[in-house]
């Protein structure tokens, strides 16, 4: 069972900067492919970022230009660069790893439990 702890979210000013980490259980990190998704009140959970772990990167719309997805492999984090936030970034954040658990390529997903951002203007 892989568990996620995301922290670093908060109230911030628009056009401010956050970083979101997400701490990852497990000896296989690595491994994990991760992703960052978020959720505004009212609307459905968005993939918003996703780095592999052959270190492919994936932006939705909303994240190029401004966001940035990393990972420490030493640290078994990954991490989130919000630069120039906006009110409409305002949502919960969740962590999200996919971890393969055989060959055949089966695999399972794991959720962090979600954290605020706000973005006033």
């Amino acid at each position: 069972q892989v568990q996620l702890v995301e922290a670093g979210g908060g109230l911030v000013q628009a056009g401010g900067s956050l970083r979101l980490s997400c701490a990852a259980s497990g000896r296989r990190f690595s491994m994990y492919d991760m992703s960052w998704f978020r959720q505004a009140p009212g609307n459905q959970r968005e993939l918003f970022a996703a780095l592999t772990s052959g270190g492919i990167v994936n932006y939705g719309d909303s994240a190029k230009g401004r966001f940035t997805i990393s990972r420490d492999n030493a640290k078994n984090t990954v991490y989130l660069e919000m630069n120039s936030l906006k009110p409409e970034d305002t949502a919960v954040y969740y962590c999200n790893a996919k971890v393969v658990v055989n060959v055949e390529g089966a695999a399972i997903f794991a959720w962090g439990q979600g954290i605020q951002v706000t973005v006033s203007s």
